[in-house]
């Protein structure tokens, strides 16, 4: 076998093992990861007068205070970092659009459709 055709081989085998490591076993046989599980749970304002809620791809956010709901909708990634939400303001009765940035783990970076920017961080469970 030349050199080149050991390399072309290993090659082959390095983009199945990359197109399996992506992929999990259910009982009805693989599936594709979910990548939204990275964005699910709750996310704090940065002023901490908010949560907001991702799960399933459904979006909410409450008020930290009074428990009611601000706002509702749906988002979805556009990249593996990059996720859209859209929804309607309950208080203003208007529709919202930003898109917000998985900069780590724990933080999400956001722009509306006006172009302010703001953070998010998540919320760790209560022990």
């Amino acid at each position: 076998m030349t050199l080149a055709s050991k390399i072309a081989s290993l090659g082959m085998a390095l983009a199945v093992l990359a197109a399996v490591a992506g992929c999990t076993t259910s009982p009805s046989g693989p599936t594709r990861a979910k990548t939204q599980s990275l964005v699910e749970g709750e996310w704090l304002s940065a002023d901490g007068v908010a949560v907001s809620r991702f799960q399933g791809g459904a979006f909410s956010t409450t008020a930290t205070d009074t428990g009611n709901k601000l706002a509702d909708g749906s988002y979805r990634y556009t990249d593996t970092r990059m996720i859209s939400i859209s929804g309607t303001s309950l208080i203003r009765q208007t529709p919202i659009a930003f898109n917000c940035l998985l900069a780590t783990l724990d933080q999400l970076n956001c722009t509306n459709a006006s172009g302010q920017n703001f953070a998010l961080t998540r919320r760790q469970p209560s022990a």
